[in-house]
């Protein structure tokens, strides 16, 4: 069973939430903030990871639903990426899933670095998707990966979708939309490993989902005005000092 969630952890979830709904929607990576402010709440890692993925099913799903009512012909494309992407998804959450809490923690305090590199320095998708498209095989082989990594840490696979569906010589909108079906699909397939190894908080993990949904909205309406500056030095902090937490720095 879930324990509950205090009053002041509530805060900290809907707060942390929000904000990493503003960065997720602004500069991406927004579960480097989600999975470790699950586990300064309490949550033990593999907890938190696995707590996390509700948000990730209700952000993406949302965000598939959005882009197609938008009119953005995503499900056309997906069909030749999802099956790797689920299968690799599967394979990472089961491997994932049976690391120590504390070899996980480590583990990802050690990958958040790399994925805030690549939140950070945004690919110039223009440029890559101009280039010569992979072949299936190779195809395969990327989006399976993607799923591997999606399946065990999550943090940053949006960004990773972008890059790999540009360079194959995706539309980026049209990736955006084939992004968060995939995301949603096989999230769908790696939260009930989860679930059943009894490494899901339901509690934290709904608070939390609220507090991301409804940094997602605001991060749409700073984005527009132009407020992403500001952002990015928060992600940049916040970043490095709960890697350190994670790490076992300080």
């Amino acid at each position: 069973m879930s324990p509950p969630v205090s009053g002041l952890d509530a805060v900290l979830l809907l707060g942390g939430g929000f904000i990493a709904g503003i960065i997720n929607t602004m500069a991406g990576g927004g579960s480097l903030l989600t999975v470790p402010l699950l586990v300064l709440a309490g949550a033990p890692g593999n907890i938190a990871n696995g707590s996390n993925r509700v948000g990730v099913l209700t952000g993406s799903f949302s965000a598939a639903a959005t882009f197609k009512r938008l009119g953005v012909a995503g499900f056309a494309g997906v069909g030749r990426i999802l099956g790797p992407a689920v299968v690799g998804s599967l394979v990472g959450s089961i491997v994932v899933s049976r690391l120590a809490d504390s070899t996980f923690e480590t583990a990802f305090g050690i990958v958040m670095i790399p994925i805030l590199f690549l939140s950070l320095r945004r690919p110039d998708v223009e440029k890559m998707s101009a280039r010569p498209q992979w072949s299936t095989p190779v195809t395969l082989i990327v989006f399976f990966a993607i799923g591997v990594y999606g399946g065990s840490f999550q943090a940053g696979v949006g960004l990773m979708f972008i890059v790999a569906l540009s360079r194959s010589g995706v539309d980026l909108v049209v990736a955006n939309h084939i992004k968060s079906i995939t995301v949603f699909v096989f999230t769908c397939f790696a939260l009930p490993v989860f679930i059943l190894n009894d490494q899901v908080h339901w509690a934290p993990a709904f608070v939390l989902a609220a507090g991301v949904s409804s940094g997602s909205f605001a991060g749409a309406h700073i984005t527009v005005a132009g407020g992403e500056k500001i952002v990015r030095p928060v992600l940049v902090a916040a970043v490095v000092v709960l890697a350190g937490h994670l790490l076992r720095i300080y």
